[in-house]
């Protein structure tokens, strides 16, 4: 089994504050896991750590059943049997395609190293790019090379540090989706390493969401936008509407949208926070009964949705409604709202 296994890490670089401050975390075998989090939080801390470029003051790394980092262990990075795929590819611009790849296939006879390679460039959809320089290939098909290196010695963990920052947004999309199935078809175990919430969201298994060189919240991506553990984490992962509330333990909460049903009952009269998501606040007509009266105050459109800025009366801060289909609404006009589904509330 490839579980991956952080328990309790620390690092400190000198005599500054730790970067990372007994961090947990699991991945399970054959699973894609996303570390998440803004900068300075210790993601790449991590990450070198986990790859052995980096000693931890305290703490352990496992995978599977073997000890990388421990007290008095400390395995080098060669040994590890762990695939890398920095930022931007990386690849070794004097050697072909196929002497990229097969770089670390070490002890291998002639023919052993050509047949991995040919077939990990065809798990990769580049299948006869042996022969090419890494100059003659697209932004995408660097990172398919970078990836292929990282997967040809059949490593037991690959960690990808922002592997798709360099590439264009329409080209970014199409290569993580390649990359996520070239991992599943391997039944690789993986660590991705971003900042982009959203990538994060539509490629991995678990999220772990990194904060102050902690896990603050770490669990599937649909349970984490739906029900994430704090406001904080609310706000990072996605929009969030975050209403001042009372709820009184019959399972509603009193907002200047009405009163508003909870996923879970509050334990007796509480004040806090409600949060929900842009897309469950809908638009109906500013008379409509039972809805709150809100006035646009910006429109921002992108094609397949429109996020508006809205006022509403008796909240001072303005909240933002996800909207699909035609646009019919522009700032300046009334509307009314209410609420669909359920909210989390955080005392």
């Amino acid at each position: 089994m490839n579980e991956l296994r952080v328990e309790g890490l620390t690092k400190s670089y000198g005599a500054g504050e730790p970067v990372l401050r007994g961090l947990e975390l699991t991945v399970p075998a054959g699973a894609l896991t996303a570390v998440l989090g803004p900068s300075g939080c210790g993601k790449t801390t991590l990450l070198r750590v986990v790859a052995g470029f980096l000693r931890a003051d305290a703490g352990a790394v496992r995978l599977g059943d073997r000890l990388l980092n421990g007290p008095g262990t400390h395995l080098p990075p060669e040994r590890r049997r762990v695939g890398i795929v920095p930022q931007e590819g990386a690849l070794f611009p004097h050697l072909s395609v196929a002497r990229n790849v097969a770089f670390g296939l070490t002890g291998a006879h002639r023919a052993e190293r050509r047949r991995v390679t040919e077939e990990t460039l065809d798990l990769v959809g580049l299948a006869g790019y042996g022969g090419r320089m890494p100059h003659e290939l697209s932004g995408g098909q660097q990172q398919r090379v970078a990836l292929a290196r990282a997967l040809a010695p059949r490593p037991r963990l690959v960690l990808l540090d922002e592997p798709f920052n360099a590439l264009d947004s329409g080209l970014r999309a199409g290569v993580r989706s390649d990359v996520r199935a070239t991992l599943r078809a391997t039944g690789a175990t993986a660590v991705l390493v971003t900042h982009d919430q959203q990538e994060a969201l539509s490629t991995a298994d678990l999220v772990a969401v990194v904060r102050d060189g902690r896990v603050a919240q770490c669990a599937a991506p649909q349970d984490l936008y739906r029900f994430p553990a704090d406001p904080w984490i609310a706000s990072f992962v996605g929009d969030a509407v975050l209403l001042p509330g009372t709820a009184d333990g019959d399972g509603m909460a009193r907002t200047a949208l009405g009163a508003v049903p909870l996923a879970a009952p509050a334990d007796g009269l509480r004040t806090g926070k409600v949060l929900l998501r842009p897309e469950q606040l809908l638009l109906t007509d500013a008379d409509a009964d039972g809805s709150a009266r809100g006035t646009v105050t910006d429109v921002a459109y992108y094609g397949h949705d429109a996020l508006l800025t809205v006022t509403i009366e008796g909240h001072a801060a303005p909240v933002r409604i996800r909207v699909t289909g035609p646009l019919r609404i522009r700032p300046g006009q009334e509307t009314g709202i209410r609420v669909a589904g359920r909210a989390s509330f955080h005392p």
